[in-house]
């Protein structure tokens, strides 16, 4: 009896042992709110939606020691709509990031679905990341600053952190026999942050990302999940008037830079991106095959915290675009405030405004160059050169 108990002692103390090493964390935010759009197609719009400030989502997490400093790790994160209960990104599962991998000393590597470079490294000193929401974001997305889209079939590589100092980068397998180079994505990325400064760069490199399974057709925000079949652009997912007249490139590229310094309680950032879709005609059928279109984006923003529980944050964002050789020219400045005030640690409302003005003209889905209208991200698109939007939200973090 007695050596009976002593065992039955010991596999307890290994299980506690066992279970000490790994940890599984169940997390989320659940994130709605009641929006005003001046000119939605033509109309004003009154509506609720989820997932503004951060998408709504729930997600596992874990890790299991494996000795010698080695862990396995996994993350499986679920994004949907608080306000009908479906699944986001296209309805995928784990739309939003599901991956498996290692990590070490020397760094972390990951395979599955997940963030590029530019989203790791610049994203975050984007307004929209901070207090704005998708709506903040730049036009369109355009630069992917603000997480539209996110990357199938991906290995990652990120560096452990020296003195404020990270690095890190992605690759993307196309997965198409015989075409090695069809719907493949790479990435890099560098960031330092080390007291009152904070940098970062990244670049981002997708092969025909318009076609099926590519860049913006894999369950992006501003896509839907129709694969790209026919032969004009009619037939293209996108549904932001900002690029979706290039989306027949064979190339999409963007280089982005950010950085902000903060003084006391408060913060200035800047990002900058350029943006280009090469080789137009490449995916479906264009009147401007094999030329380019290149879009440069600047942005500065400043944030204060009031109180500990009271944020305040202002944005101007200016794009311009050199399309198509020089035969058309768009342009979109945007402003944006917002107030974010924190119930507690988990639960915050805010309140978010956004303006946007476009000039000059851009193409269509069916290649046609047309005057420019104003389409804050993630919204239907005005029918005029001018858009408002106003929201007022809650957000809960669990």
């Amino acid at each position: 009896m007695k050596k009976s108990l002593l065992a039955l002692a010991a596999l307890g103390a290994f299980a506690g042992v066992a279970h000490a090493q790994s940890s599984v964390t169940l997390y989320g935010i659940v994130d709605v709110g009641i929006n005003m759009n001046t000119n939605a197609g033509g109309f004003h719009k009154y509506d609720m939606s989820s997932g503004v400030l951060q998408g709504s989502r729930f997600g596992l997490r874990g890790t299991e020691d494996l000795g010698g400093g080695l862990k396995a790790l996994f993350v499986l994160e679920n994004g949907f709509d608080l306000t009908n209960g479906k699944l986001g990104q296209g309805g995928l599962m784990f739309g939003r990031q599901a991956y498996v991998g290692l990590s070490s000393n020397f760094g972390t590597v990951t395979l599955g679905r997940q963030y590029d470079s530019v989203v790791d490294y610049v994203g975050p000193f984007e307004s929209g990341d901070q207090w704005g929401g998708y709506i903040a974001a730049h036009p369109g997305d355009i630069d992917n600053f603000n997480n539209a889209y996110r990357t199938n079939n991906t290995i990652k590589y990120t560096s452990a952190n020296y003195s404020g100092l990270t690095f890190g980068g992605t690759y993307s397998f196309g997965g198409t026999a015989g075409d090695f180079s069809h719907n493949q994505i790479w990435s890099l990325g560098a960031g330092y942050n080390n007291g009152p400064l904070a940098l970062g760069v990244g670049y981002l490199n997708a092969r025909t990302p318009a076609a099926s399974g590519g860049l913006f057709n894999n369950g992006g925000t501003i896509a839907t999940n129709t694969p790209a079949t026919g032969t004009t652009a009619a037939s293209f997912a996108v549904t932001t008037p900002i690029y979706a007249g290039f989306a027949s490139a064979n190339t999409y590229q963007v280089i982005g830079a950010g950085g902000a310094y903060t003084f006391g309680a408060a913060t200035i950032g800047l990002t900058y991106s350029n943006i280009q879709f090469g080789n137009l005609g490449k995916t479906f059928a264009s009147p401007f095959a094999g030329q380019k279109a290149t879009f440069n984006n600047g942005e500065i923003n400043f944030k204060y915290q009031l109180t500990p529980a009271l944020l305040v944050g202002a944005a101007y964002d200016y794009t311009r675009g050199e399309q198509i050789e020089g035969n058309s020219r768009a342009q979109y400045h945007q402003g944006a405030l917002g107030v974010d005030y924190f119930l507690s640690k988990r639960t915050d409302v805010y309140l978010v405004g956004v303006y946007q003005h476009a000039l000059g003209d851009t193409v269509n889905t069916a290649g046609q160059v047309v005057a420019a209208t104003a389409a804050i991200n993630g919204l239907t698109g005005s029918t005029t050169n001018n858009q408002f939007t106003a929201r007022v939200g809650i957000r809960h973090k669990f």
